[in-house]
């Protein structure tokens, strides 16, 4: 009996200890802002995610879009709210480590006016071509790149875009030179011209990409991660295909605005690992093409925030896109 009334006692002293806004979150409605308009896989996935956070936690989560002036309006819109753990932003990793040194003045500072909350997926894409270029591997590519000199271009997403900056990175690695032509529409407007032969190359988005390799349309020479993509197993790395080294991978990260409680920002953190470890979830995700992450801890993700902005800040520096916006 003793021994139960000493249990009960401590718990009581831990849930005293426990913040009474982390004991009661959340009281109200979740809203999760994406900083890119509706319809895409960062879409899909976080209404997907926001369904089975709601269902655990008894609260209505919202996933709301507010894209423009790259990402600029989304992000400063999250930083600027209530650190209460009722808003949060889902954003590719050029919002937190592109965004600082492409842009002149950022509206906000992702090391100061965030905090990461969970870390769920990593996103390769795929060097592709039109079938008509006479180049069915990297190799292959790097050769006819050196061969007809100034003649190869790629189609790229805007100026500092992550597709144009793997393009960049690509050039340097391969040591080949190859034109970027830039698409204000991004990576969707790049790929269909891609398709339609105007432009010989680009690296794509590999949620869009497996039907039109799959019928033809384009050519997959390698993948940008160190390892295979599931849902393109027989597809190369590029670093298998000789470019030893190279690594073009973005990533989706949810963050919550810098102040919010350390107790609800781990309540999150343990939530968000849960739901996208479900099988149903994560089975969706491999559909897109994105490739799962079991969240590391909040600690591990600010040093992993601080690492790459380093080294993206680096690659921007190269591409001449410091600054640009």
């Amino acid at each position: 009996m003793r021994s139960r009334h000493f249990a009960m006692a401590l718990a009581a002293v831990a849930l005293a200890a426990t913040p009474a806004s982390a004991q009661n979150y959340p009281d109200k409605p979740i809203s999760i802002v994406i900083p890119l308009g509706a319809g895409g896989a960062m879409d899909r996935i976080t209404r997907i995610i926001g369904e089975q956070m709601s269902k655990r936690l008894g609260q209505p989560v919202v996933v709301e879009n507010r894209p423009g002036g790259g990402m600029v309006v989304g992000a400063s819109a999250v930083a600027a709210a209530t650190a209460d753990g009722h808003t949060l932003m889902n954003a590719p990793s050029g919002a937190y480590a592109i965004n600082p040194t492409l842009f002149k003045k950022l509206a906000y500072d992702p090391d100061k006016d965030f905090v990461p909350v969970a870390m769920y997926a990593r996103i390769p894409f795929v060097l592709v071509v039109n079938p008509s270029l006479p180049v069915k591997s990297v190799q292959d590519l790097i050769k006819y790149a050196n061969d007809n000199p100034g003649k190869l271009s790629y189609a790229a997403s805007g100026r500092g875009g992550v597709i144009h900056l793997a393009g960049e990175m690509f050039k340097h690695d391969a040591k080949i030179n190859m034109t970027s032509v830039p698409y204000k529409q991004g990576g969707p407007a790049a790929l269909n011209d891609v398709v339609a032969g105007h432009v010989p190359v680009t690296f794509a988005d590999p949620s869009i990409v497996q039907g039109l390799i799959d019928g033809g349309k384009i050519r997959a020479l390698g993948v940008s991660s160190l390892q295979r993509m599931p849902n393109l197993p027989n597809v190369p790395t590029i670093d298998e295909a000789g470019v030893k080294g190279f690594e073009a991978v973005s990533w989706h990260l949810i963050v919550a605005p810098a102040k919010t409680p350390k107790a609800i920002v781990d309540k999150l953190n343990a939530e968000i690992k849960a739901v996208t470890a479900m099988p149903e979830v994560h089975s969706q995700m491999l559909k897109m093409g994105l490739m799962p992450v079991a969240t590391p801890s909040v600690d591990e993700l600010k040093k992993f925030m601080a690492n790459e902005n380093k080294r993206w800040g680096g690659i921007v520096r190269d591409a001449g896109a410091a600054g640009s916006m």
